[in-house]
C-alpha cells in the first residue's frame, strides 16, 4: 500500500491517520477485505428480497413515517434515486472542500465493514471521484444531526446518480457533464442503496475531526505564543514549577507546564530578577486553561474516533447471522454533545489569549503604552486587541449548545434529533476565530519583545520570532495593521516550522 492513501477497512483508523490525511492530501483505497466483504453482503441481501416479501425499513418500505408503505419490487432502483433527489435540501455556504474530502473517505469507511448492503460498483465510484478530486457540492444547512446528516450526504450521493453539482478542476461542473467529461456512467443503485448513502454521521464527523486537527495545531501555537508573551510581560516562571502540578496532577495542565518550562529554557528574559511576585491569570494560570482544553480535546479525540470506526447506517444488515435489523445508529447525539465540549473547551484558548493582548498593551512592566514609540500621535496596538475582544464576544455567543435543543420532524416520527450539524458547524467558526485570535496576540507578543532588547529569549523562540518577522516587521510608527493581522493567521499555518518546536 502506497504511504500516498489512506487504507479504508474495518480496520481501526486513528487520528494521526486522520491528521495526515488532510495535511498531505492523500489518496482512498479500500482493501480487499474490505472488497469481499461488501460484495458478501450484497449477495446476501440480494437473496434475501428473492426469497421472502417480508418488510425491511428503507428497502422494499418508504421512509420516515412512510415506514408501513410497501414499494414494489420493480420500483426499488426507482426508490433510491427518489431518496436521494427528494433529501437533497441542503442551503447556507458551501462546505470546505477539506471537509467534504473527509465526508468522502469516512463515507466510504463505513461502506466498508460490509453491513450497508451497497454495491462494490458504488464504492468504487465515490473512490474514483475522490481520488479525482471531484468534491461533490455540499451545503451547511438542512442536517438535524439524527437521522443521519440526510440533507448533506444527499447532496455528496448527488453525482453518483448523474445529478447535483461538483467542484473538479478548478471550477465547478454539473455532475452529469462532469462524468461525461470521464467517460463515467452514472451508477445504476439497487435497493437500500440511496439509504446507506445518506444515513450516517459523515457531515459531523468530518466537521469535528477537521477542527479537532485545527484545534491541536492551534493548541501547540497558543502554548508558544503564550510563552513569548509571558518573556515580553517579563513574567515569573514560577508558576510553570513541576511540583505545583504534581500536586494536581490533570494531564493536560503537566504537559502545558512542562511544555511552557522547555520553550523557555535557556531564556535571558527569564533568568533576569524580576520585581513582582505574582502576575496576571492570564499568565499565571497558563498550565491550567490550557490544560484543562487538552484533556478536553483528548476526549473528543476518543469520542469522534469511535465514531468514525462505526457502521452509522440503518438498518444495519448482518449476513453471517441471517439478520437485517432497524435501529438508531445514526443518531448523532454522542457527536453533538462532544462537538459542543470541543467548542467550550478551544474558545477558551482565545479568551485568555486576549487577556494576555491586553495586558501586553496596558503600558506596564516598563512596555510603552499600546507598544509604540510616541503614543498619543501614534495609536499603536490599541485596536487590535479591539478585533480580538470582539471575536472572542462572537465566540461565546456561538459556544451555547446546540445539543440541549430538539424540534421533532418527519410527522413526529423522529421525535428527538441531536442538532449535532448545527453544533458540528459553528465548532468551525469558533476554530476560524480562535487562530484570529492568537495572531493577534502573536503580533502583539513579538512587538513588546522588542522593548526587551538587547537580552535574548529561549534559542526555540527567538527561532519563533526570528521567522515571524520575516513576514511582518518592526512596528516603528501607525500603519494598516490589518495586513499585519493578515500575515500573522498565514504564520499559524506554517505547519513545518511548527513541527522544529514540539
Amino acid at each position: 500500500m502506497s504511504y500516498n492513501y489512506l487504507p479504508l477497512d474495518r480496520l481501526p483508523t486513528d487520528f494521526t491517520q486522520v491528521s495526515n490525511f488532510l495535511r498531505y492530501n492523500q489518496k482512498v483505497s479500500i482493501s480487499f477485505d474490505a472488497h469481499e466483504r461488501i460484495i458478501s453482503c450484497r449477495a446476501f441481501l440480494d437473496k434475501k428480497l428473492s426469497e421472502t416479501d417480508e418488510l425491511f425499513y428503507g428497502i422494499n418500505t418508504g421512509f420516515g413515517f412512510l415506514q408501513h408503505v410497501r414499494i414494489d419490487k420493480t420500483q426499488l432502483h426507482e426508490l433510491q434515486d427518489n431518496l436521494l433527489k427528494s433529501h437533497a435540501c441542503g442551503l447556507g455556504d458551501e462546505v470546505p472542500a477539506a471537509i467534504v474530502k473527509l465526508m468522502m473517505a469516512l463515507k466510504i469507511k463505513s461502506l466498508s465493514y460490509g453491513h450497508s448492503g451497497v454495491q462494490v460498483e458504488t464504492v468504487n465510484r465515490l473512490m474514483d471521484m475522490h481520488n479525482e478530486d471531484m468534491f461533490p457540492v455540499i451545503f451547511t444547512q438542512g442536517s438535524l444531526g439524527a437521522s443521519g446528516d440526510l440533507a448533506p450526504l444527499s447532496h455528496l450521493s448527488l453525482p453518483l446518480i448523474g445529478f447535483g453539482e461538483v467542484n473538479w478542476q478548478g471550477r465547478k461542473w454539473a455532475a452529469a457533464d462532469a462524468l461525461k467529461e470521464l467517460n463515467w456512467l452514472p451508477v445504476d443503485l439497487k435497493s437500500k442503496e440511496g439509504l446507506a448513502l445518506i444515513n450516517g454521521t459523515q457531515f459531523m464527523s468530518a466537521y469535528g475531526l477537521y477542527c479537532m486537527v485545527q484545534a491541536e495545531r492551534l493548541m501547540k501555537w497558543a502554548n508558544i505564543i503564550a510563552a513569548i508573551s509571558v518573556e515580553a510581560f517579563d513574567a515569573v516562571p514560577y508558576p510553570f514549577h513541576p511540583l505545583i502540578h504534581a500536586v494536581r496532577p490533570h494531564a493536560g495542565q503537566v504537559a502545558t507546564a512542562s511544555t511552557l518550562l522547555r520553550l523557555l529554557n535557556g531564556s535571558e528574559i527569564t533568568d533576569q530578577p524580576k520585581q513582582q511576585v505574582q502576575d496576571p491569570y492570564s499568565f499565571r494560570c497558563i498550565p491550567q486553561v490550557h490544560g484543562a482544553s487538552a484533556d478536553t480535546f483528548e476526549y473528543v479525540k476518543s469520542v469522534l474516533i469511535r465514531e468514525i470506526n462505526s457502521v452509522t447506517d440503518n438498518p444495519n444488515i448482518f449476513p453471517d447471522e441471517d439478520l437485517i435489523v432497524s435501529g438508531g445508529n445514526f443518531h448523532g447525539q454522542p457527536l453533538a454533545l462532544v462537538l459542543d465540549f470541543l467548542s467550550i473547551a478551544a474558545s477558551e484558548l482565545a479568551n485568555i489569549s486576549e487577556r494576555r493582548t491586553y495586558q501586553l498593551i496596558s503600558g506596564q512592566r516598563g512596555l510603552p503604552p499600546f507598544l509604540v514609540h510616541n503614543p498619543g500621535l501614534h495609536s499603536g496596538f490599541m485596536i487590535p486587541q479591539y478585533t480580538a475582544a470582539g471575536i472572542v464576544s462572537e465566540n461565546k455567543q456561538l459556544c451555547t449548545p446546540s445539543c440541549v435543543d430538539s424540534i421533532p420532524s418527519s410527522n413526529n416520527q423522529e421525535d428527538h434529533v441531536s442538532m449535532g450539524a448545527n453544533g458540528a458547524v459553528k465548532c468551525k467558526r469558533v476554530i476560524d476565530n480562535i487562530e484570529k485570535v492568537l495572531a493577534i496576540e502573536l503580533l502583539t507578543a513579538v512587538q513588546a519583545i522588542e522593548f526587551r532588547r538587547p537580552a535574548k529569549s529561549s534559542p526555540v523562540l527567538e527561532r519563533v520570532i526570528a521567522a515571524f518577522r520575516t513576514k511582518v516587521s518592526i512596528n516603528e510608527a501607525d500603519r494598516i495593521l490589518h495586513d499585519d493581522m493578515m500575515a500573522s493567521i498565514a504564520f499559524l499555518r506554517d505547519e513545518e516550522l511548527l513541527d522544529t518546536c514540539y
